[in-house]
């Protein structure tokens, strides 16, 4: 993403003399990246805490649907199947890729395994589905074709990209939180959205969010260290103090209490359980090939813009806007796909919560060393992993957001329509479509077609034409009967 207040650190600290310092220091290269320990284990718990919902939240999406059986996943299977893959994956992208991006179940992707593939299909079948899809994105990255497709994308529209990943981990933040919420079909209204949950700010968590805002933009703008670190843990007791007196009716997914037992042993049950070519058989070739291209297209384009965005806000692009050793940071993730299928909580991928530990000053893998590490202990510790409620997480989303879209804004050149327009479509369809894929697309269709029209076709990569022709054709699927 662009250059905003949490990247534009303060001179490094000096690190620690001692051996363990010097060499994790060469090995992740923190000085070379103007980063320090303190700021990588910092941005570790952040990113960390900014993510740690997804423990609880994969697994209601995935245990509320039925297979073709009517079969219903574990929900403590679940759980841990969940945090295990987040803390394999997350890990193995710090150590090999050595960039600050975490990665854990995929929220868009685990819809798509519930509600198209598993009630066509046994959950294995599904799960083989995902994997099989991992495969195919590792595939590419060995070819080389992701790469190219990537460096294929224009300045303006990788900016674009940045800002409409900061608009909707803004939106992520606001919905989470209570703050706004869906107005229902019921109300027979064109407006989708509301404050609160009924017009009105009402209740303590909403309380909790909103002052978590305000103390994490406060010390963004006094510049405190640990901004966003501070106002989680802060609003977390805050939280946990007004639970214990007031009793809230509802937190959401997390009531922020401590829990009378925080240890709770892992069941490993649904590792493995997967078929890999199982769901052919049940829905035909034709659809199995377009259930495994479909869960691809929001993987491999998901995983692609949060990339893409948090190394550039982790200023670890050069100055083409490329990212050095990109291949392993793919590959890495294509791996993270077929993981997720592998443990059944659906496709791993890129997190834009990593922006949180960006905004703390990660810099380099060893903040997913922390994050992963928290991941395996919340194995045997999920009830204290899961006590921050959303509302005092949230913050973080909105304040790095906004950071995201003031640096990012005025790098687009907005006289040059064939760029601007695109670059309007792509940042305002990520958080009205609530998807990083939609964004993407349209905003590479409306460029294909834009440069066409000035006579500048001979400008756009080859690559550009294919991309654009794939999702043209994604989006057609349903008029076309192939969904």
């Amino acid at each position: 993403m662009s250059s905003s207040a949490p990247a534009k650190a303060p001179a490094p600290e000096q690190p620690g003399a001692g051996p363990t310092y010097g060499a994790l220091d060469r090995f992740f290269r923190i000085s070379e990246r103007g980063s320090t320990l303190s700021r990588e284990v910092r941005g570790g718990l952040a990113t960390f805490f900014a993510m740690a919902y997804i423990i609880v939240l994969n697994p209601i999406i995935l245990g509320s649907a039925k297979d073709m059986y009517g079969h219903q996943l574990d929900n403590g299977q679940l759980v841990t199947a969940t945090a295990l893959t987040a803390a394999f994956t997350t890990l193995l992208m710090g150590v090999i890729g050595n960039v600050p991006i975490a990665l854990a179940a995929g929220l868009g992707v685990n819809s798509v395994v519930a509600l198209q593939l598993a009630p066509r299909m046994s959950w294995p079948d599904a799960m083989g589905m995902v994997v099989l899809a991992g495969f195919v994105v590792m595939l590419l990255v060995a070819t080389g074709l992701r790469e190219r497709v990537m460096n294929a994308v224009p300045y303006g529209l990788r900016k674009a990209i940045s800002i409409g990943i900061g608009l909707f981990i803004m939106l992520i933040g606001l919905v989470d939180a209570g703050f706004v919420s869906r107005i229902p079909d019921a109300a027979q209204t064109t407006v989708p959205l509301q404050l609160g949950g009924d017009g009105h700010l009402n209740g303590w968590p909403v309380l909790v969010f909103v002052l978590g805002v305000l103390l994490t933009l406060a010390l963004i703008v006094r510049k405190v260290s640990g901004a966003i670190l501070i106002s989680i843990v802060a609003m977390t007791v805050v939280a946990v103090v007004i639970e214990a007196v007031a009793k809230v009716p509802s937190w959401g997914l997390t009531t922020p209490k401590w829990p009378g037992n925080p240890v709770a042993s892992p069941d490993f049950g649904l590792v493995g359980q997967v078929s890999l070519f199982g769901g052919f058989e049940k829905v035909g070739v034709l659809t199995g090939v377009l259930f495994v291209f479909t869960v691809l297209l929001s993987c491999f384009f998901d995983a692609m813009g949060t990339i893409m965005g948090v190394s550039d806000e982790a200023k670890l692009t050069d100055a083409q806007g490329q990212m050095p050793g990109i291949n392993k940071v793919l590959f890495v993730d294509g791996l993270a796909v077929a993981a997720g299928g592998a443990s059944s909580s659906s496709a791993t991928t890129a997190f834009v919560e990593s922006t949180a530990g960006v905004g703390e000053g990660a810099r380099t893998g060893l903040a997913n060393v922390v994050t992963g590490g928290l991941f395996a202990v919340a194995l045997f510790l999920t009830p204290v992993a899961t006590m921050v409620p959303s509302q005092a997480a949230t913050p973080a989303l909105v304040a790095v957001g906004f950071l995201i879209l003031a640096g990012s804004v005025k790098e687009i050149d907005w006289a040059d329509y064939t760029i601007a327009v695109p670059a309007f479509v792509t940042m305002l369809m990520m958080p009205f479509t609530y998807s990083i894929t939609n964004g993407i697309g349209m905003g590479f269709i409306t460029f294909a077609v834009l440069r066409l029209a000035a006579g500048r076709g001979r400008e756009v990569p080859t690559a550009m034409y294919a991309v654009a022709a794939v999702f043209a054709f994604y989006y057609l699927m349903p008029a076309l009967g192939l969904t």
